[in-house]
């Protein structure tokens, strides 16, 4: 029997804590380990529970999801991190990303759209939906200056300069939110072998996971 994904809620609104435990409780191989009313109770009890997902709110009290989520980084990439949010109206989406969370949930999707999620952040793949990438992309545009825009694309760009043609190919793939076998699809490999190039990736780039990747890359693009 595989072993069971343990999961940590972190929000403050009690109802949404019972909703989302509900949803993980019809997944036979999820395992709610824990619940956070805030930002720093969720970095105490991912420190202490070792859970393999953290679904994290952004807006909580005494700490926030996003200096959570940077506290929680600085002790390396696990857990896997997915942030709960409106997206429409949380201005703190893209910096969560930056630090290091591994994509986004709205909190309004179907309950089989949360336990994919989950699994897909356990097994290392990016919550990025590809029907929200441009509106994601949009909105660091928007929210920056052309100087600071050009600034960003010439620092990823020699970043990215460090990749072969095909880890390139990868990274281009994983920057719309596929997933592995979605990508191997695309670009005709196995999915172990898609895994294997994420991996390189990763340590190329110094990405803590594959939304950093996507970043990375959407940057890149911005000047052009």
């Amino acid at each position: 029997m595989a072993e069971l994904i343990r999961v940590l809620i972190a929000d403050d609104d009690p109802l949404v804590r019972v909703g989302l435990s509900l949803v993980l409780g019809a997944g036979p191989d999820l395992q709610l380990v824990g619940e956070a009313g805030d930002g720093a109770e969720a970095v105490e009890a991912s420190r202490r529970l070792h859970p393999d997902v953290v679904l994290m709110d952004i807006r909580m009290p005494r700490m926030d999801g996003l200096a959570a989520t940077a506290e929680l980084r600085r002790d390396g990439p696990r857990p896997a991190i997915v942030v709960l949010t409106t997206f429409d109206t949380d201005e703190h989406l893209l910096g969560a990303l930056r630090l290091g969370a591994n994509g986004f949930l709205l909190k309004d999707i179907a309950p089989t759209e949360i336990l994919d999620a989950v699994r897909r952040a356990a097994a290392g793949e990016s919550i990025l939906s590809p029907s929200v990438v441009p509106r994601l992309i949009g909105y660091a545009v928007g929210r920056s200056t052309d100087d600071e825009r050009d600034g960003r694309a010439a620092r990823a760009a020699a970043v990215l300069d460090r990749l072969t043609e095909r880890e390139r190919d990868v990274a281009g793939a994983v920057a719309t939110g596929r997933s592995n076998a979605e990508i191997g699809a695309e670009l005709h490999m196995s999915v172990p072998t898609v895994k294997a190039y994420v991996s390189r990736l990763l340590d190329k780039l110094g990405c803590a996971n594959r939304v950093q990747v996507a970043i990375l890359v959407h940057d890149s693009r911005m000047g052009k």
